[in-house]
């Protein structure tokens, strides 16, 4: 499932690259995978709170996971940056900022309200900046979602949700500004309720407090045919919602119930094609692709000329090469980065490493692997996550 969402993610980025010289085209386009980028955006934070509560390890201390979480995020993350300065540089000709890349190193560019920062460099990277934060919290989120009641956890759940869906309110105190043009949010808004770390770490927890639901064996209310068929119908009828619910909000439920009927089939040792080996290879390798694919998008296409873009034909055949590109460096990323430096540097000596399979979170998140009995004490901490 990660990997398809981070597709998502490339197909909503895709829009900003110019491949379709017809305008319809490019708003037919638009309509069908937009609401989509977004959905997958929330579908990466539910996710990391749920596969880190659930795997978590009781012998685990803050120390041994904030270091599994830098060595999983960061080096794949400046890797991706140091190509992005240097494409800023030499290929798109703009000066050296060092403010701003100060940030974007130091993971702190989506606490900036300028849009311009923000979405400099690595656009997508602002993310990163997000699940940093929720990592940084964890061990303190995780002891009090761990102290709720089984009995308890609908209810707290509903107040997540309902705190999420009060963000677009609070917004409407930020100051007063012209909407972005074409988008209905002012950059104020889009910033706090799209990118501040804070107000997406609602739906961290939200996926904490769902890994305690299934690890606690409470009722699921839909299995995953259930959940996929209820997330298409939201994601139909999202477009008809004001766009300060659009963008994070109405995707949470959908999220939520996918999410927590594919861990309950895990549990029940039931798969299907999304656990074969090419997915499984896929979602490994998605945070490095998560981490390419607007470069590639921004950049390698500029070496096929037509900055007008193509005929529709040619533009979607555009896309799936420029798609293909992507997951061979993001392989190249996954092999040569991100594998190696987590086999070792990332777990002690003294302690066996994970299985063969990975649980994450964040973009490239993983799928939880079931314990052998899922109990609420079953503490610990994630295998290699993004």
């Amino acid at each position: 499932m990660r990997f398809i969402s981070a597709a998502m993610v490339f197909l909503t980025h895709a829009l900003s690259a110019s491949l379709f010289a017809s305008m319809e085209a490019q708003v037919a386009f638009m309509n069908v995978v937009l609401q989509g980028g977004w959905a997958a955006v929330s579908y990466f934070f539910v996710l990391s709170g749920f596969v880190l509560t659930y795997a978590q390890r009781a012998t685990d201390t803050p120390k041994t996971f904030w270091r599994r979480r830098f060595l999983k995020i960061y080096p794949n993350y400046l890797v991706t940056l140091i190509a992005a300065v240097l494409l800023t540089m030499f290929v798109a000709n703009m000066a050296f900022d060092g403010g701003t890349t100060a940030l974007h190193a130091l993971l702190l560019q989506a606490y900036s309200p300028s849009l311009a920062v923000r979405t400099a460099l690595n656009t997508p990277a602002w993310s990163l900046s997000c699940e940093a934060l929720f990592y940084l919290c964890f061990p303190l989120l995780a002891w009090a979602v761990n102290r709720i009641r089984p009995q308890r956890l609908w209810l707290w759940t509903g107040i997540v949700v309902a705190a999420i869906f009060a963000m677009p309110l609070v917004a409407k105190l930020l100051p007063a500004q012209p909407p972005i043009p074409g988008f209905g949010l002012t950059e104020l808004e889009m910033w706090f309720i799209m990118q501040f770390p804070p107000v997406r770490m609602l739906e961290f927890v939200f996926g904490m407090v769902l890994a305690r639901i299934v690890m606690t064996r409470r009722r699921v209310p839909l299995g995953l045919g259930g959940a996929l068929a209820f997330s298409i119908a939201v994601y139909v009828l999202a477009q008809f919602l004001p766009m300060h619910y659009r963008v994070v909000a109405i995707s949470v439920i959908p999220v939520g119930l996918v999410v927590m009927a594919g861990a309950v089939r895990d549990t029940q040792g039931t798969t299907n094609w999304l656990g074969n080996k090419v997915f499984t290879w896929l979602g490994e390798t998605s945070y490095a692709f998560y981490m390419w694919h607007f470069l590639v998008l921004i950049y390698i296409r500029q070496l096929f000329g037509s900055p007008t873009g193509w005929s529709t034909p040619a533009a979607y055949g555009m896309m799936a090469l420029l798609f293909g590109i992507t997951v061979l460096l993001s392989w190249a990323l996954y092999a040569l980065v991100e594998r190696p430096v987590m086999q070792k540097f990332a777990y002690s000596r003294r302690r066996p490493r994970p299985g063969a399979g990975s649980t994450s979170g964040g973009p490239g998140a993983g799928t939880p692997q079931p314990a052998a009995t899922p109990e609420p004490a079953a503490a610990g901490a994630a295998t290699p996550a993004s």
